[in-house]
């Protein structure tokens, strides 16, 4: 059972730190991150509306999933999430760019949603929060697989909204764009 604790705590860790440091370039703009205001541009760009409320349940789940993923806290709930924010940037940002993620492909987004989906399957393991926690019906199986459900709803929701059709002359000014590390940018036409 060691063995498991170590997998499960260093495949947590991993998947959440690559993920809280996505949300930290979302909110705060660190290592070529978009910021807080670039994330909600690019949010809206992609259309789903309230542009604000999808960006935040972005943030959230990135930022506040990777930190739980970390400490092993509300895992179901965390994993899930990720899950979700993977399945909406696969989609939405990364498939029309084939599979390889030097092109912006799905490779890298892929292995994290994998990763993400494999915590939320095997639990935290014992060296977690969780496992000093009162919460052991998030890990009934009915009850772990239905908050995946929802969350896979959520990004079904999000994933499926109709990207709205931009003015000419706001397209023109500003598209905003994804980079290949899963950050928003904006690049300015004629500059």
């Amino acid at each position: 059972m060691v063995d498991f604790d170590i997998a499960t705590l260093v495949l947590r860790v991993a998947v959440g730190m690559i993920f809280a440091a996505h949300g930290l370039q979302k909110l705060l703009g660190w290592w070529g991150g978009p910021g807080w205001k670039g994330w909600k541009g690019f949010i809206a760009y992609l259309g789903p509306k309230p542009g604000l409320f999808w960006a935040s349940i972005s943030l959230v789940a990135e930022l506040g999933g990777g930190i739980a993923l970390i400490l092993g806290l509300l895992v179901p709930l965390a994993a899930a999430g990720l899950v979700a924010q993977t399945i909406v940037l696969l989609v939405r940002v990364h498939w029309p760019n084939g599979f390889w993620v030097g092109n912006g492909g799905i490779e890298f987004p892929l292995a994290l949603g994998a990763g993400a989906f494999a915590v939320q399957l095997l639990g935290p393991g014992t060296w977690a929060l969780d496992a000093a926690l009162p919460i052991d019906v998030l890990y009934e199986p009915s009850v772990r697989w239905s908050i995946l459900l929802v969350a896979v709803v959520g990004a079904l929701v999000a994933t499926l909204w109709p990207a709205p059709t931009p003015p000419a002359e706001a397209a023109e000014e500003s598209v905003p764009t994804e980079a290949s590390d899963g950050s928003a940018a904006t690049d300015r036409a004629g500059e």
